[in-house]
């Protein structure tokens, strides 16, 4: 039986070792946190994932909340141009429901299913002394390293072709809340995407987290701006000054979601969450001192913004297609040439364009995207094409990124 050890226990590397352990490997996995102090820490992330991504899950058994998360139905898209005027808004319907499950809960009851399924779990914070160490006794196959946090990830070369940015370009500020009310325009739960060109975004995502269903309300900053006002804090804020600024930058800015936002109160006493990293894609083959080769996974190689919402998705996927490249390896060694190629190949498949899409967005939207949400808020077909970009970024690429293939596509639907 083939021995793999995977280190980082978030949404690629447990859904990496479940997977791989209900395929019969053996499998050490190595969490930094007990599945105590996942689930009553403070939030990690905010997601949001779409169908595809989902299903990665659900081949395995990993979708305990399905029956109790929020059904995400759709995006709804609101652009201001000048300060609390709405000058753009539509609904944008998915064909399957998106989720939004709290990771304190789900790495939680994940690390749980790893040792209740045979994954030997080991709870120890990993350095790359630490790593090399291992890697030299020669136990493993292979070694995959899924903590995309800490001085591993330096072990793993920013490759500058695929890494347009040196800073960040966002700072990030998340707060899981009780209490939002129901959005008039389309009261079903869906993800409320509020633009504020020169400044920033504001994202409400339906979740559930550990008190039951929830909103998050996620601020994308643009640094040194005026929405920028966690930059002094470098540490934890107090969880209620960090909803007060929330709360007032909302009031400020985007009044008709201050509406709703009347009996708001944090979900529980560590329900916040802000930061700020460079967007980075990195070689995907890490070299110890030893001489030892680890292969990188997930946000340890393709660390997008969040804008697009797409980093547990990506990691989702991330997961599936390393795992169904160490099934068809067989017998054959894990060197080095096979975990690049491995690596390529979901860059290819996935990575290529959720990357590219995500950096654009991160830029003053070009007037053929201005004009695609424009024609989207008078065209039910095109507002479903864009939502389902969220689902599978590979379609965008065929009418959404490229002005020439916008227009193609805009004259065909007029067309029609």
């Amino acid at each position: 039986m083939r021995k793999i050890l995977i280190v980082g226990a978030g949404q690629a590397g447990l859904q990496l070792a479940l997977g791989l352990r209900a395929e019969g490997y053996e499998v050490t996995l190595m969490s930094a946190r007990t599945p105590e102090e996942i689930r009553t820490g403070w939030p990690t992330s905010t997601q949001a994932m779409f169908d595809l991504s989902l299903n990665t899950e659900r081949a395995y058994g990993l979708n305990h909340w399905e029956d109790r998360t929020p059904p995400i139905h759709g995006l709804r898209p609101q652009l201001s141009v000048e300060k609390g005027q709405l000058a753009l808004a539509f609904n944008a319907p998915l064909e399957r429901p998106a989720q939004s499950t709290d990771q304190r809960i789900k790495m939680a009851r994940w690390l749980e299913d790893a040792e209740e399924r045979g994954v030997e779990v080991i709870y120890n914070a990993v350095t790359t002394q630490d790593l090399d160490a291992i890697t030299q006794l020669g136990r493993y196959d292979l070694t995959v390293v899924a903590a995309g946090k800490g001085d591993l990830v330096a072990m793993f070369d920013r490759d500058p072709a695929r890494s347009p940015y040196t800073a960040p370009q966002r700072g990030l500020a998340v707060a899981y809340v009780h209490g939002l009310e129901p959005d008039p325009e389309w009261p079903e739960p869906h993800v409320g995407f509020h633009a504020l060109p020169g400044l920033g975004e504001l994202f409400v995502i339906p979740a559930l987290t550990h008190t039951g269903p929830c909103d998050i309300l996620f601020w994308e900053a643009i640094p040194g701006g005026p929405l920028d006002r966690w930059a002094g804090h470098t540490g934890r804020m107090v969880p209620e000054e960090h909803l007060a600024i929330t709360l007032e930058l909302i009031r400020e800015y985007l009044p008709w979601v201050a509406a709703r936002a009347a009996n708001v109160r944090l979900t529980d006493d560590k329900a916040t969450l802000h930061g700020r990293y460079t967007p980075t894609v990195r070689h995907p083959v890490g070299h110890l001192p030893g001489g030892g080769k680890v292969l990188g996974l997930a946000d340890v190689v393709i660390a997008n913004d969040p804008i697009t919402g797409q980093g547990s998705n990506t990691a989702a996927k991330a997961a599936n297609h390393y795992l169904r490249a160490v099934l068809a390896r067989g017998d054959q060694p894990f060197d080095e040439q096979w975990m690049t190629d491995t690596f390529e190949a979901f860059w290819t498949a996935h990575g290529q364009a959720v990357t590219g899409w995500t950096n654009a967005m991160l830029q003053p939207l070009p007037p053929h995207v201005q004009q695609l949400l424009g024609a989207s808020s008078q065209n039910e077909e095109i507002a479903r094409r864009f939502a389902a970009g969220f689902n599978d970024p590979n379609d965008l690429l065929n009418w959404f990124v490229d002005p020439e293939k916008a227009a193609a596509y805009l004259a065909e639907v007029n067309g029609a």
